[in-house]
Order: structure tokens, then sequence, then C-alpha cells
């Protein structure tokens, strides 16, 4: 591996995993794009779809236990949430790991821009629920939050991502929790979830173990970072910050299966 490339690979993951620290996601919103269309712009060698999945799944691993060990100290953890969604998403992460070596590369990026565009219309989405509600006072319908996190586990298990980046609006939208509630217990889901992911992407052989290491490096290092800055921001502005990465990721991932 070239200097260059190992410099690009690391910025992705420290950009990535700082993002995934502070908006409780595993930050494949952020890498799978970037790994995907930066190498190439920058005229070193272009991942595959089926490799970026693969990096991005041990990675986000990493970046989402960094995150929920930056959060265990708050009141922002929701166990029987994290429970509920957790055995549903890693359930579903498995399945759509295996399954997604069946798939072509384009496929696995049209998976990719499904869920990202559901992801951003539901972020804009007007949402009325109280911010500083204490976690023995949440609730949540059971049934709806396991099928859920099934399917997206089913979905961004195909595309090495851990789902939270659509998993967060769903909690903030659908389940009505809190979004500092919904960021911390994301990252723990999310961490249950690539579990499963994981595994099915390295029974595959789909992760190359040079990239991985440097993107792993990266999130334990930037993920923390992300979670304090995080917990000091208004609840609102970092809705607002997703929503507008979600939207952009939306826009590059289409632009590009056009091209």
């Amino acid at each position: 591996m070239s200097f260059s490339a190992f410099m690009i690979i690391l910025l992705i993951g420290l950009t990535g995993s700082f993002i995934s620290g502070m908006l409780g996601i595993g930050g494949s919103i952020v890498k799978y794009p970037m790994l995907l269309y930066l190498p190439p712009l920058l005229g070193l060698a272009a991942f595959s779809a089926h490799e970026v999945s693969g990096i991005s799944a041990v990675q986000v691993l990493f970046a989402s236990a960094s995150g929920v060990f930056a959060y265990r100290k708050g009141a922002y953890l929701h166990t029987r949430l994290i429970v509920y969604m957790g055995s549903a998403i890693l359930a579903g992460s498995l399945l759509g790991a295996f399954g997604g070596r069946y798939l072509s590369e384009s496929a696995i990026n049209l998976v990719y821009g499904v869920l990202a565009s559901i992801a951003a219309v539901m972020m804009f989405w007007p949402v009325k629920a109280s911010e500083e509600r204490p976690i023995s006072e949440i609730d949540f319908p059971r049934a709806v939050a396991v099928v859920c996190a099934f399917v997206v586990g089913l979905l961004s298990g195909v595309v090495g991502a851990a789902g939270a980046f659509i998993l967060v609006p769903i909690m903030i939208v659908v389940l009505r929790i809190p979004t500092r509630v919904t960021i911390a217990s994301s990252l723990a889901i999310t961490l249950i979830s690539s579990i499963g992911t994981a595994v099915g992407k390295l029974a595959t052989g789909e992760v190359l173990l040079g990239p991985a290491l440097i993107m792993i490096w990266a999130s334990i290092v930037a993920a923390p970072l992300g979670a304090r800055v995080g917990k000091r921001m208004n609840a609102n502005g970092l809705r607002y910050i997703l929503a507008a990465l979600i939207a952009l990721t939306c826009m590059k991932i289409w632009t590009g299966m056009a091209l």
C-alpha cells in the first residue's frame, strides 16, 4: 500500500468515526461513498462495492464500540430498547451479510441508495416529542421496534453497514425516542448489529485486512472525540446535521449510479 493510499484511508476513517460518535451512527453513511469514490478520484486504485462493504463492516464494529464506551456514564442508554432492537437487528444483519455475496455491485449500491433516501426523508419529517424525558418515562411499541430493526439489519447487512443511519430516523420519527437517547442507544444497537455484519463479511472473505486495520485505528481514536462533541451540542442541531449528511450522501450515491 502506498503512503498516499494510507493517508486517504486514514482520513476517511477519522472523518467517518468522528461523525459516528457525534451523531450515534456507525459512520458508514459517510465512509461507504468516500471509500467507493474518493480513491479513484485521486488517482488511486478503486475498491469494489464488495470490498467497501467488507471494510465498512469491520470498521463500524469498532467505531460503535468506542462510541458506546464514551456514553457509558450518561443517562442516555435505554436498556430495554437496546435489547429488543439489538436482538432483531443482529439476526437480520447476519442474514443480510451472507446474502450480500450473491448480489452484483450495482445491486449493493442500489440497496444503499434506497436506504439512504428513506433515511433522508424521515430525518426531515417534523417531530413533536419532548427531548427532556427521563429514561424511565420513555416507552415504545415493541413489535414495531423489533420488525423495523430486523428489516434494517437485513438490508444494511448487505452493504456492510450497521444500519444506524436509518435506525436513528426510525427511532426519532416512528418510535418517538428523544434525540440524545436515540444517539446513545443507537450506538449500542449498532454495536450488536455490526457483530453480525462483520462476522458475515469475514466469513465470505470480503474484508481487506490492511485498509480495515487502518479504519479500526481511526475508529478508536476519533469516535470518542465525536461523542464528546455530540454531548455538548443542541439536540435539534444534531438532527439537522445528520439530515443534511444523509441527503448529501443520497445525491452522491444516485449520481454515481447514473454515470
